[in-house]
């Protein structure tokens, strides 16, 4: 008798994990401000998030795990991670049919990113977009999540 959870129970956890980390990182990276022990469960959250996405998600899942990744590695300062995450999120979303608002993340995120990486051109391109295509979002959740976001991304300049 095995003790392995049979495979739909373990799809189960997987999903459940996946949801609970990814919320629990967005949390963090929407605060004002975050202890190092807060930076540090944000970015282990937001790789176990990936983590488990990977086993169960979709190419979706896999590109809003990446946006993620690039949120927190920039966050926390460390922008060549960032950078690889929010390139890769950005491939996503401009090669495939998004909505507007994931695509104003991705922006978002890869104009965090190159600021992180004090990648000046690249941060301010990025920003002006992300400003652009977030203020024309007209779904109230949408917006409000994006704004969310976006105000942790400093400013060109």
């Amino acid at each position: 008798m095995s003790d392995a959870p049979a495979p739909e129970e373990l799809e189960k956890w997987h999903k459940w994990f996946a949801v609970e980390c990814n919320n629990r990182a967005w949390r963090l990276a929407e605060q004002a401000s975050r202890t190092p022990a807060e930076n540090e469960e944000m970015l282990h959250c937001a790789h176990a998030a990936a983590l488990h996405w990977a086993k169960v998600g979709t190419e979706v899942h896999h590109a809003r795990a990446a946006i993620l990744l690039g949120q927190a590695h920039a966050l926390i300062g460390d922008g060549k991670s960032a950078l690889q995450y929010a390139r890769e999120a950005f491939a996503y979303v401009s090669e495939h049919e998004s909505p507007a608002w994931q695509v104003a993340f991705a922006h978002a995120v890869l104009a965090n990113a190159a600021a992180a990486n004090d990648e000046r051109s690249l941060h301010s391109t990025h920003y002006a977009r992300a400003k652009a295509l977030g203020g024309a979002l007209t779904d109230d959740e949408e917006r409000t999540i994006f704004e969310a976001t976006f105000r942790t991304v400093p400013a060109p300049g």
